[in-house]
């Protein structure tokens, strides 16, 4: 039982590691779209593709109770909706 809950946690740290970076990889782009209000090197096909693909993972994640893919994939849709919001509103 212990080295279950051993192995358990040590997938959950390297869940939210995984989370976090992937996260993090999309705020650089995120900042310098709103800084230059230049959407204009993003393909809004590949951000509404990517976009329900973080939602459906999101959903993945409510669904297997996974913490780390809930809170990596909620703030990494939050961040994609973002960018699709610039997409729109700079074309």
């Amino acid at each position: 039982m212990a080295y279950y809950l051993r192995v358990a946690n040590q997938a959950q740290v390297l869940g939210f590691l995984a989370g976090a970076l992937t996260t993090v990889a999309f705020v650089p782009q995120v900042l310098r779209t709103w800084r230059n209000k230049s959407a204009g090197d993003l393909s809004m096909g590949m951000l509404v593709t990517f976009t329900t693909g973080v939602a459906l993972w999101l959903l993945y994640g409510i669904a297997l109770n996974s913490m780390p893919m809930m809170l990596s994939n909620g703030i990494t849709l939050v961040l994609a909706l973002i960018l699709v919001g610039l997409k729109y509103r700079h074309r």
